[in-house]
């Protein structure tokens, strides 16, 4: 998730668990700790592959948090505010403001390693935006109430928590049914497919993007909580170009990617350069992550790299896409 969210989601765990005890400098504490995660991308992994998929690995590690948890509040407990609560308060709250961040974080459609180092399996529920203005206001409407250290401060954090975690179950159930729509759709037009992924659209889980992986390429598509019942859902076939993969199936970078994005990636070839593009993030010919994985030479050859390619976004605008909720007819190819 973005870093507003993540911050605010560790003030308002700060302030669950110590704004009784040390008031206001639970909720920054609390928004400290719970940023402390995403410090990764400060950290060189040698390549653009690497640096876009061993983002969510250690730092992410629901094992390596739960074993700094204890070595961080004992830190905290002998600053001078520490003595407000005990070492075990400390403990918890630290154990709860760095795990929570991978948990959100695994609700994206990234992928978070929340088991490194036993497995660098990246986890991605897809069930939010990176940005989802719902539940971060909830959180941050929470926080400032109880920032006036009021009569029902803590319990006003307390409930907009409760509501925040509430919309993610209600975001995870409408996904199974959008799933479970989308499945049925494709059927009723005979269209066949191997992996079929949802992700919501930006800002918003009223409305959600699907891919489906076939044997041609991918099918891209979109559905709305506002679609008419019984609407054909539309979708557009694409080539995978996976034949451009034919002498690099060993190319380290490639088989990284394949791996990380759970096979939703596309391979193209842009004038002298062989790029594979991940399908999860973004919309058609507006896709966030794309990597030359070759070049190819004067004479033919193909010469293996790793390197982020630069994409030309021919984005369809926001106005398009909030229109799109509403009238089916719109299209976002």
């Amino acid at each position: 998730m973005d870093s507003v969210t993540q911050i605010a989601l560790g003030a308002s765990v700060g302030e669950l668990v110590l704004g009784r005890r040390i008031g206001n400098r639970a909720l920054l504490l609390g928004a400290v700790v719970g940023s402390l995660p995403d410090l990764d991308v400060l950290v060189p992994f040698g390549g653009a592959v690497e640096d876009f998929t061993y983002h969510r690995s250690f730092s992410h590690s629901l094992i390596v948090l739960t074993l700094f948890a204890p070595l961080l509040a004992a830190l905290l407990n002998r600053l001078p505010f520490g003595h407000g609560a005990t070492f075990r308060q400390w403990w918890l709250m630290t154990w709860l403001a760095l795990v929570t961040h991978p948990l959100l974080d695994a609700l994206t459609v990234y992928g978070t390693q929340l088991f490194w180092p036993l497995t660098d399996y990246p986890v991605s529920g897809s069930i939010v935006f990176i940005i989802d203005p719902v539940y971060t206001l909830l959180l941050l409407a929470g926080i400032t109430l109880a920032l006036r250290r009021n009569v029902g401060a803590h319990q006003w954090n307390t409930a907009f928590l409760c509501a925040a975690s509430a919309y993610l179950v209600w975001a995870a159930v409408t996904k199974h049914r959008v799933e479970h729509r989308v499945r049925q759709s494709l059927q009723n037009q005979s269209i066949s497919f191997d992996r079929l992924l949802l992700t919501p659209m930006p800002l918003t889980t009223l409305g959600w993007r699907f891919v489906a992986m076939n044997e041609s390429g991918y099918l891209a598509g979109y559905y709305s909580l506002f679609d008419p019942p019984g609407h054909e859902i539309k979708s557009i076939q694409h080539p995978s170009n996976n034949q451009l993969l034919a002498t690099l199936n060993d190319h380290w970078p490639v088989q990284r990617l394949q791996y990380f994005t759970h096979g939703f990636y596309s391979v193209d070839r842009v004038d002298n350069e062989i790029h594979i593009t991940d399908l999860r993030m973004g919309l058609e010919r507006a896709y966030i992550f794309a990597f030359t994985v070759a070049d190819i030479l004067p004479d033919g050859s193909v010469a293996p790299a790793n390197r982020q390619a630069g994409t030309e976004m021919d984005f369809p605008g926001a106005s398009r896409l909030f229109y799109r909720l509403f009238d089916p007819a719109v299209e976002l190819r």
